[in-house]
C-alpha cells in the first residue's frame, strides 16, 4: 500500500484502488494501514502529497497553484491552508527563498517563529542551523532496549533494520502506537535509565503520562519529568549525505553553548534525542537543558 500510494501520488487514489493493491478488503486494508503506520490512509496521503508538494515548490519553478493541482488538492486555498498549517509557512513565501536561511520545515513541537539562526564554518563552507528551546511535559517513554548499542548503526547490527511481517522491527510498531506525542525517535539513555546489561541506545516514543494502553512485548516503559529541550535543526540536505549532515549537526552541538540561551546542559533528566534523517526537513536533534540560576 505504501508503494502503491508513493506511486500514485500525482493521481487520485480510492479506497478501493489501495485495498486491491494489498489484495484485502477495503475495511481490512484500512485497519491492516493504520495499525502499521499510525494514521489512516488517506491522512498519510495527504501527508506525502504535502510534503512532496514541498519539495517540488523547492526544486522547480512552477506556479503554487499548479503544484496544488498536481498533487490532488482542489484549489489553491484548500492548498494554502493545508500547507501553512503544515508547515508553519505559506507555500508562496516558502517558494521565494532560494536558500534554507529563515524558514524550517515540518517538525511538530517547535514554533517556527521562535526560532534563532546559527551559521558555523565548516569544511569551509556556511551551514545553517536553527535552534529553538521547548518545553515537554511530564510523559512516559515506550522504548526497546539495545543489550550493548551505542548508536543507530550498533543498534541495527543487534536488532535488525528491515524486520518481517511475523516480527516488525521496533520502529514499525513504535508507529503504530496512536496515542504516541510526536513520531518515533532514536534515543541516547542517561545512565540513571539504563538498567544493567542495556545498551546506550534505543529506539522509542513518547506517550502522555496517563497513558494506559498496551505496551508491546518486549519493550519497556520509562517514566519523564516535565524538563526542557535545546532542539537543533540542520538545513535540508540529499537524501544521500545524511551522514555528512549528522556529522555537521553534531559538531555544531559540541561547540554549542546553551548559556547564549541562560541554559546548561541536563543529560541526565532525560534522554538526548534524534528524529528519523529526511534530507527535505533537515537532520533533527534535542538534547535536554536546565535555566542557569541566577
Amino acid at each position: 500500500m505504501l508503494d502503491y500510494i508513493d506511486a500514485h501520488l500525482q493521481e487520485p487514489i480510492t479506497a478501493a484502488e489501495l485495498a486491491r493493491a494489498a489484495g484485502y478488503s477495503i475495511y481490512h486494508a484500512a485497519r491492516v494501514f493504520r495499525e502499521t503506520v499510525g494514521m489512516p490512509p488517506f491522512e498519510y496521503i495527504r501527508t506525502r502529497r504535502l510534503e512532496a508538494s514541498a519539495h517540488a515548490l523547492r526544486n522547480t519553478s512552477a506556479r503554487v497553484l499548479d503544484v496544488a493541482l498536481d498533487f490532488v488538492f482542489d484549489s489553491h486555498e484548500g492548498f494554502t491552508r493545508a500547507f501553512t498549517r503544515t508547515f508553519g509557512i505559506t507555500p508562496k513565501k516558502y517558494a521565494r527563498w532560494p536558500d534554507p536561511e529563515g524558514w524550517l520545515v515540518p517538525y511538530r513541537s517547535p514554533d517556527r517563529h521562535k526560532t534563532k539562526t546559527e551559521e558555523s564554518d565548516m569544511a569551509q563552507e556556511t551551514t545553517v542551523i536553527f535552534t529553538q528551546i521547548i518545553e515537554r511535559p511530564a510523559r512516559k517513554l515506550i522504548l526497546f532496549r539495545s543489550k550493548q548499542a551505542i548508536c543507530y548503526f550498533t543498534y541495527c547490527e543487534e536488532v535488525g533494520c528491515g524486520g518481517t511481517p511475523e516480527r516488525p522491527h521496533p520502529w514499525r510498531i513504535l508507529s503504530g502506537i496512536r496515542e504516541a506525542l510526536d513520531e518515533p525517535m532514536g534515543v541516547w539513555l542517561p545512565s540513571g535509565m539504563r538498567p544493567p546489561g542495556t545498551g546506550i541506545y534505543a529506539h522509542a516514543v513518547e506517550v502522555p503520562a496517563d497513558y494506559t494502553g498496551n505496551i508491546p512485548e518486549g519493550f519497556d516503559v520509562i517514566d519523564l519529568a516535565p524538563c526542557k529541550y535545546l532542539i537543533f535543526q540542520g538545513e535540508p540536505y540529499d537524501d544521500e549525505q545524511y551522514q555528512d549532515a549528522i556529522g555537521s549537526l553534531w559538531q555544531s552541538i559540541a561547540r554549542f553553548n546553551p548559556e547564549v540561551y541562560g541554559y546548561a546542559w541536563d543529560d541526565d533528566i532525560a534522554p538526548r534525542f534524534q528524529l528519523a534523517p529526511m534530507g527535505w526537513r533537515g537532520y533533527i536533534e534535542g538534547r535536554p537543558v536546565k535555566p542557569l540560576r541566577k
